[in-house]
């Protein structure tokens, strides 16, 4: 059906930066909602940035001034630019979109996650 893949993940330096991308595939009619959510060991996966498609964007207060997100809606992409990464950044990074496909069905997709890692 539709397929979120996810990459970029790594490892980085404190301070240092790291892009995602994200590429969704199949049978999609429309993307709503797209964004970037995180799941540290031990916690909740948390909601980073999500961007609409008109272009309205909204960022976690943890990464306000140091993440950006952005998206192509032709080419159905969505990116993360990560600067001044923290440890506390570290999880691995979901990429999540809302979809309209097929017979005009709703439904909500999950990439399979890609690891980031700050660390010296």
């Amino acid at each position: 059906q539709v397929q979120l893949v996810e990459s970029g993940g790594g490892l980085a330096q404190p301070g240092g930066s790291l892009r995602l991308s994200c590429a969704a595939s199949g049978m999609i009619v429309s993307i709503n909602d797209m964004g970037w959510y995180r799941q540290a060991p031990g916690k909740q996966r948390e909601l980073v940035a999500g961007i609409s498609s008109g272009g309205t964007i909204t960022y976690a207060d943890s990464v306000k001034g140091r993440f950006t997100i952005s998206r192509d809606n032709a080419k159905r992409t969505m990116d993360l630019q990560m600067n001044s990464l923290k440890p506390e950044d570290t999880a691995v990074y979901y990429c999540n979109a809302d979809v309209i496909i097929k017979y005009l069905i709703r439904r909500t997709y999950w990439g399979q996650g890609t690891q980031v890692t700050v660390s010296s």
